[in-house]
C-alpha cells in the first residue's frame, strides 16, 4: 500500500473546542482530507487515519460535547449516508496517539482516558481499529484488546490485516520514568527491530523530521528509517502545514489535528 499521490484533497471539516495559550478554549475545525493510495487492505474500501484529537465537540448525533474523537466516530455513519465514504463497517482505522482533552477544553497538555475512543470507532463497525498512544493517553494494550479481535494498541509490534502489515511505536522520546517516554537509544533500538524489514505502514506519535522547512520531528528518527523506509509512516505530536514528506522510497504522513482517508 504506497501512497498515490500527495496533493491531499479536503472532504470536510468537524468544528470543535480546543485549549488555547494559558487554556482559554478556541473554537477551531479538524479538516478531514482525501490522499490516493494504490490499493487498501483486504476488507477495506478506505482508511481513515487521525491523531492529536485533542478537543472536544458535539456529536452529531446529538448529546454533549466529548472527546472529538467520539465525534469523529459517530460521523463516520454520517458520512455514509451523505455518500461521502464508504459505509463503516468498510472503513479501517489508524491513530497516532494523543486522543485526549480535558472535559472543558480548559488546559493545554491535559492528559487522561481515551478508551472511549477506541471503543466508539470499534461500535461504529470498523473492521480494524489499530494505533499508537500519545504521551497524553491513558490506556492499555490489553484494554484495548477486548473490544474486538482487529482492534490493538501497538508499541513495538505489528499486526496483519487485509494483507497489510502495520507496526507501531507508542510514545516519545523523553524521561523513561514519565509515562510512554523511552530515551532515544530505547526508542531507535525498538524502531531498528519493528523495520526489519519494512512494514507496510508505521505507525509513530514522535515521528521524523520532513523533508522541507515547517516540518518538524526528531532527525533521529529519520536517519533510522531513510534505509529501511515503510511504504507510508504516519504520525503526528507536532502540526505540519503541509502533510505529507518523502522519505527514502516512502512517505510520511502528518496527522497532528488532521484526519486522512485513503482511497484508491
Amino acid at each position: 500500500m504506497r501512497l498515490a499521490g500527495t496533493r491531499a484533497e479536503r472532504l470536510a471539516a468537524i468544528p470543535y473546542r480546543a485549549a488555547g495559550p494559558g487554556g482559554v478554549p478556541h473554537n477551531v475545525q479538524l479538516g478531514v482530507a482525501r490522499l490516493p493510495v494504490d490499493a487498501l487492505p483486504a476488507g477495506c474500501d478506505a482508511l481513515l487515519v487521525a491523531g492529536d484529537l485533542q478537543g472536544v465537540a458535539p456529536s452529531p448525533l446529538g448529546g454533549d460535547p466529548g472527546l472529538l474523537g467520539i465525534a469523529l466516530a459517530d460521523y463516520l455513519g454520517v458520512w455514509a449516508e451523505s455518500g461521502l465514504l464508504p459505509p463503516a463497517d468498510r472503513v479501517g482505522v489508524l491513530l497516532t496517539g494523543d486522543l485526549y482533552s480535558a472535559p472543558g477544553a480548559d488546559k493545554r497538555g491535559a492528559s487522561g482516558g481515551v478508551l472511549d475512543v477506541w471503543l466508539a470507532f470499534a461500535a461504529a463497525g470498523c473492521p480494524m481499529v489499530l494505533g499508537v498512544a500519545g504521551n497524553h493517553d491513558e490506556v492499555t494494550a490489553a484494554q484495548v484488546a477486548e473490544l474486538g479481535p482487529d482492534v490493538a494498541l501497538l508499541d513495538g509490534d505489528r499486526r496483519g490485516f487485509g494483507g497489510v502489515t502495520v507496526a507501531g511505536v507508542s510514545g516519545i522520546v523523553g524521561d523513561p520514568g514519565r509515562a510512554l517516554r523511552r530515551t532515544e537509544k530505547e526508542f531507535l533500538t525498538l524502531l531498528g527491530r519493528l523495520t526489519a524489514p519494512p512494514p507496510d505502514v508505521l505507525l509513530l506519535h514522535e515521528g521524523p523530521t520532513g523533508d522541507r522547512a515547517g516540518q518538524l520531528g526528531r532527525e533521529s528518527v529519520r536517519g533510522a528509517l531513510e534505509k529501511r523506509a515503510p511504504a507510508i509512516t504516519f504520525c503526528g505530536h507536532v502540526h505540519w502545514d503541509e502533510p505529507v514528506a518523502a522519505l527514502g522510497d516512502g512517505h510520511v504522513v502528518n496527522v497532528d489535528a488532521r484526519a486522512v482517508v485513503l482511497t484508491t
